[in-house]
């Protein structure tokens, strides 16, 4: 496994000095945002299509100081029922799935979308419960008239360029739990797998070991990123939360650094559960800390990750 940054937290810089920092911190690999909700400040895929010596340029940066890129993240919301800004967002999604193509980027992170409750929605919206039954006449037609059309038809184009989707499982959106992902992907296609993110699952009450080796072998790319959980606030009001993010003491659960939710002992676990499920990719930090400035919040995940990374292959049973 490699050590991976999501390079989004460093857009203020140069692509070349956000390089230069990321191999300060001994990162291995790099995943590049494209747009949508991640910003595009280092890569915008619509002008690097058109210029070849761009491209070449954009490569030989990180390949000059070690760095792979592990993926290029899309993230946003194609099945969104503001034509305008699903339009945008598909757009985004399908020149990112070409440049990955013509760099030879295996894996391209999206999200699965949300659609509206109708036809004539203006807003997208996530159903959580069954009952009363329009939430459930709701749900299937988002899967059944929306989100299973448009993936079949984008996870064919993905193939065709020899690209992998890695969707995060992020609640707000159809795929948000192992359960969600197997259905787009039974529906879809086997290109279609995850890209891991366990703070996300951790306050549903996911483990995230489980979920690794429930998904086994299609997960196709890894977000290093803690949640805190706060029990009382959860003893009180339950995990679902829509409180400001920088409303901390009165959230339910909050990002953190890698450590600094779950505690180290379950990473060694993730770390563990991964090698048995044959992933060896990218451990790709993603930094939303907000209790920790970047450079100490990246600085603390990086150290704990590679003190607990297995880097070479497993020994030969040599006791047996």
């Amino acid at each position: 496994m490699k050590l991976g940054l999501f390079n989004v937290l460093f857009s203020h810089l140069s692509w070349e000095e956000a390089l230069d920092k990321m191999k300060a911190f001994g990162i291995e690999a790099v995943e590049v945002g494209t747009g949508n909700y991640p910003n595009d400040a280092h890569c915008k895929p619509a002008d690097l299509l058109k210029d070849k010596d761009a491209r070449m340029k954009f490569v030989k940066a990180a390949e000059d100081r070690g760095i792979m890129i592990s993926a290029l993240s899309c993230q946003g919301n194609p099945l969104n029922p503001n034509k305008e800004l699903a339009e945008k967002h598909h757009n985004t999604w399908r020149n990112t799935v070409e440049l990955a193509s013509e760099l030879e980027i295996p894996v391209v992170c999206a999200f699965s979308g949300c659609p509206g409750d109708s036809p004539d929605a203006v807003r997208p919206n996530w159903v959580t419960c069954a009952w009363p039954n329009e939430y459930s006449e709701t749900l299937k037609w988002q899967w059944e008239e929306v989100a299973i059309p448009y993936w079949q038809k984008e996870a064919e184009f993905a193939r065709s360029k020899g690209v992998k989707i890695a969707f995060e499982m992020h609640p707000g959106f159809l795929v948000y739990n192992p359960r969600t992902l197997l259905k787009l992907r039974e529906a879809a296609g086997d290109n279609v797998g995850a890209n891991f993110d366990p703070s996300h699952l951790i306050w549903q009450g996911i483990d995230p070991v489980e979920a690794i080796r429930y998904l086994g072998n299609i997960i196709y790319h890894f977000h290093a990123k803690d949640t805190y959980l706060d029990k009382a606030n959860i003893a009180k009001n339950g995990v679902l939360d829509t409180a400001s993010y920088t409303n901390l003491r009165d959230r339910a659960w909050t990002f953190r650094s890698v450590g600094y939710g779950i505690g180290e002992k379950p990473w060694r676990d993730i770390i563990t559960a991964l090698r048995l499920v044959g992933y060896d990719y990218v451990l790709s930090i993603e930094h939303e800390d907000p209790l920790a400035s970047v450079d100490e919040g990246l600085k603390k995940s990086a150290e704990l990750l590679k003190s607990i990374i297995l880097a070479e292959p497993p020994a030969q049973a040599w006791w047996i």
